[in-house]
């Protein structure tokens, strides 16, 4: 099966929201129900008010144009919960693809796209944070992305782009 990437515009915010809930949602063994994850401020905070100035993405689509996953970023907040702070003017990344297409190179083809497009905005620096046991740390490592600091379970990776 096919795909291909486009930018996130305005519109696309309520898909976001779906893929932050896939995102949160990465463990089957400890997922959440739909309904208490919209209402979590963590997850919110990558879509609420989405496409406010600095926020940016790509999405991905099936050959019928269906969304099956999304890559943004957006400028964290220190104060926000939940936030990956890395330091003024670096971006959080987010990364969620509907369970049917991960493992397939859709969610490399989204990262790299939103990384490039984070580079055309001018920003040196990209973060994320990821649960160690996730197996999109393996993706996140092979593009370049290293672990600055670490929690008790979680760890914030930051990418350089050049």
């Amino acid at each position: 099966m096919e795909h291909r990437i486009r930018p996130a515009g305005r519109a696309d915010a309520a898909f976001l929201l779906e893929m932050s809930c896939e995102a949160a949602n990465w463990d089957p063994l400890t997922a959440r129900p739909r309904a208490d994850l919209v209402g979590d401020a963590a997850v919110l905070r990558h879509v609420r008010g989405w496409h406010r100035p600095g926020d940016g993405g790509v999405l991905a689509e099936d050959a019928a144009g269906e969304p099956i996953g999304a890559c943004w970023f957006r400028l964290a907040r220190r104060e926000e919960p939940g936030a990956v702070f890395i330091a003024p003017g670096v971006p959080e990344l987010t990364l969620g693809v509907r369970v049917p297409w991960r493992a397939r190179g859709v969610g490399r083809a989204l990262l790299l796209a939103a990384c490039g497009e984070a580079r055309r905005r001018g920003h040196q620096r990209i973060g994320l944070g990821v649960h160690r046991d996730n197996v999109a740390l393996r993706l996140y490592r092979s593009e370049g992305f290293v672990t600055v600091s670490s929690g008790d379970t979680d760890d914030v990776m930051v990418k350089t782009l050049r």
